[in-house]
């Protein structure tokens, strides 16, 4: 393992050691959204509106299929973070070998379940007649590459656990430019359409799964992979639920509101589906640039809480929260005030326009909330609550956007009203976490950490063994 590219977060000040883990992570969330952006681009420049929407009317329904899978990743980084940051790397190697073992089972599932399931899941959210062939076939090929999407993610989330966010940063650059190119070839020269596009993404992919695996067989201590060493060691796989469940089931919980969501837009019609969509992609940027403190906060308040070093738990907190607040606020803002310019990007339709600009009005200028919800529930994944954050999020942010759409938006049909749930749950959910933490920290002692003279006791378990309290809650 290069000692160049591990962090140990337990030592050392925060704010330098956070950016130079968060820096690094953004680029790379950049990288990632940058495919699937190439592919929107593409689409709509070269095969038109309907290409664009039926891309873009895939995405609420892809993550929502996949995302307990990607829960279990988050598991995975906070298990191997609080091992390594208690020492104990023989855990920790065979919490790396569980992990692995556990993408490529659930890569495979995925895929039998996109393949088959695609069209009847796009026609039950009302996917528009003109777009729902074309969407189910970009669908059923990003399926079949499934198990090389989730090896991706759960190496990389490993690779987070040791405050590596480099390396993974320069695999996608190198994937990134292979989907550009062959983005541009398969629609532009061969006319392949929404399955050239799909065929790119997945092969860019193989790409950067590849380069990471191949870091990962070269390296030694806990990065160490050896095949025959692959399995499931029960204990691991165990700790790697309690955290990686709950944070699955949120993540569904966040995509089956996004579902009912999309199918609102597509109520609108195709046009709105393509401004949305366009808009959406956007976002995603801005969304990115905060969610890499998400990360930061579960990998650095796993190894401290691993080395018991309770003062610097609660100083994570508050750095990664003003951080992101000032991040989502300069992201937010750009993107709104450059709104149009940026659209037009994907599709210049004036309609196309108009509707993303409605989005944007109420959705990227209140972005620093969902940011503060995600450090929020980054830290209590951190310290092992995962449950918590996971039941805010059902209440507050996906029962608060469900009765929107059936109450509120009935009563004005428009893209900015739809929208304005997403502020209004984001809100909802930072106040509850907040309280929850406050609780949590005065219960755990992590409140009155920093003010004792005496050293934070150790902890025993990187990850605390009790399940979620009614303190948590």
């Amino acid at each position: 393992m290069k000692k160049g590219y591990v962090m140990d977060m337990s030592e050392g000040p925060l704010a330098p050691m956070i950016l130079r883990f968060v820096i690094p992570l953004m680029l790379s969330s950049f990288l990632q959204l940058f495919f699937n952006a190439a592919d929107m681009i593409v689409a709509g420049r070269f095969a038109g509106a309907g290409a664009l929407a039926a891309v873009g009317s895939t995405s609420a329904l892809i993550s929502l299929i996949i995302n307990v899978f990607l829960g279990l990743s988050i598991g995975c980084n906070v298990v191997v973070a609080g091992l390594y940051g208690s020492k104990r790397v023989e855990e920790a190697r065979k919490a790396v070998h569980t992990s692995v073992t556990v993408s490529l089972i659930g890569g495979a599932v995925l895929s039998v379940t996109g393949v088959l399931l695609a069209a009847p899941l796009l026609s039950l959210m009302g996917t528009p007649p003109d777009i729902i062939g074309e969407a189910s076939r970009y669908m059923r090929i990003y399926f079949l590459g499934m198990p090389v999407i989730m090896l991706y993610n759960f190496g990389s989330a490993i690779f987070r656990a040791l405050g590596d966010t480099r390396r993974p940063l320069m695999y996608l650059t190198a994937a990134g430019v292979i989907n550009v190119g062959l983005n541009i070839i398969f629609v532009t020269r061969f006319g392949m359409g929404v399955a050239g596009v799909a065929w790119a993404t997945i092969i860019s992919q193989f790409v950067s799964t590849s380069l990471l695996i191949r870091a990962m067989l070269r390296s030694d201590g806990v990065l160490k992979l050896e095949p025959r060493k692959l399995g499931i060691d029960t204990d691991k796989l165990r700790r790697i639920m309690k955290i990686g469940l709950p944070a699955g089931v949120q993540s569904v919980m966040f995509s089956l509101s996004n579902v009912l969501l999309q199918s609102s837009v597509n109520s609108l019609g195709s046009l709105a589906v393509a401004g949305c969509t366009a808009d959406g992609n956007i976002e995603s940027f801005v969304y990115c640039s905060m969610n890499a403190y998400h990360h930061a906060t579960i990998s650095f308040t796993a190894q401290n809480l691993g080395s018991g070093k309770l003062d610097r738990v609660r100083k994570i907190l508050y750095i990664s929260l003003a951080m992101e607040i000032a991040t989502g606020l300069f992201f937010g803002w750009g993107v709104y005030l450059n709104g149009a310019r940026m659209v037009s990007i994907y599709n210049t339709d004036p309609d196309v326009i108009r509707f993303a600009l409605q989005r944007m009005s109420v959705v990227s200028t209140t972005y620093f909330l969902c940011g503060m919800q995600e450090v929020l529930a980054g830290y209590l994944r951190g310290v092992g609550r995962s449950v918590t954050p996971a039941a805010v999020s059902a209440v507050a942010i996906c029962g608060v956007r469900i009765l929107w759409i059936y109450t509120a938006f009935p009563l004005s049909r428009t893209v900015t009203n739809l929208f304005i749930s997403y502020p209004l749950s984001w809100s909802c959910a930072v106040v509850v976490l907040a309280v929850c933490i406050a609780r949590y920290n005065r219960k755990s002692g992590i409140s009155s950490a920093g003010k004792k003279k005496k050293a934070a006791p150790r902890v025993s378990e990187p990850v605390p063994a009790a399940a979620d309290s009614a303190a948590g809650v």
